[in-house]
């Protein structure tokens, strides 16, 4: 059976704070609230306070709300202006996180079912499902996690999906880095990327190969600066270059520790070459 939608959706004369950017997303975020409101009360007062904080949809135990359209940015990620889950993820808030009980295991499942139905209509797989954590490093869902369930919960929309005729994964033609690098081999030089070791406090912290890094990471939608003056890009390996790298070491399963290295140079290349 279809989920019904029940909207409340912000008015656009809140969309330059709440959801200022058209969205074709990627992905999928899923959160777990820090109160014990229902999703009616979520999404109300998500959209009539003035902080720019925003999600597209709460679920409770007996139905889902949205907020924003899922053609439009929600500031639900931590990871940024520009960071891919801010500017590329559908946020899905799951409701009564904060005590847990009855209430909160009825929204969990309510929201699988959910995310499920999402993936199914998007021809996607549960390769787009993503958690908070996953974008900025922020400890939500804190609930799942802190219960050590999340690959538990993805299993479990995976098996939602397969029983509404879904796939497990998706294409890749969606990836805005795979379309800058197919093509001529003078694109792929633009991400050449350097060996060694660079931190913060590396006697490298600046020139050439920190640029290729900060090119290397804009690319991917992981720099956080890519819509400033020459595009944020300024050769220096300062905490804003090491956070971006711990954002993309975390969302490809390495050791978040805001180092370039080995092990971050392959994955950065395997995805840009």
């Amino acid at each position: 059976m279809t989920i019904t939608v029940k909207k409340n959706l912000v008015s656009e004369a809140k969309y330059a704070l709440k959801c200022p950017n058209a969205m074709t997303a990627e992905y999928i975020t899923i959160h777990n609230t820090a109160n014990d409101a229902s999703a009616a009360n979520e999404i109300s007062y998500m959209i009539g306070n003035t902080s720019s904080t925003s999600f597209h949809f709460a679920v409770d135990d007996k139905e889902v709300r949205q907020g924003i359209p899922t053609n439009r940015n929600a500031w639900h990620t931590g990871d940024g202006k520009y960071g891919t889950g801010n500017r590329k993820s559908i946020g899905v808030e799951i409701c009564y996180s904060k005590s847990g009980g009855a209430k909160y295991k009825a929204a969990e499942k309510l929201a699988i079912k959910f995310v499920a139905q999402l993936l199914k209509e998007r021809g996607w797989g549960i390769d787009r499902v993503r958690k908070h954590q996953d974008w900025s490093g922020k400890y939500c869902p804190h609930r799942i996690l802190s219960e050590g369930r999340w690959d538990e919960v993805k299993a479990a929309i995976e098996a939602e999906l397969k029983a509404l005729g879904g796939g497990k994964t998706s294409s890749s033609k969606t990836s805005p880095a795979k379309k800058k690098t197919t093509g001529s081999s003078s694109k792929k030089t633009s991400y050449a990327l350097p060996s060694g070791v660079i931190k913060v406090t590396s006697p490298m912290t600046k020139g050439t190969k920190v640029r290729q890094v900060q090119n290397a990471l804009a690319a991917l939608y992981f720099y956080p600066d890519k819509g400033a003056k020459n595009n944020g890009i300024d050769g220096v390996y300062g905490p804003k270059t090491a956070n971006a790298v711990k954002r993309f070491q975390l969302m490809h399963g390495l050791s978040a520790d805001g180092i370039y290295g080995p092990k971050t140079k392959a994955k950065l290349a395997a995805l840009l070459n």
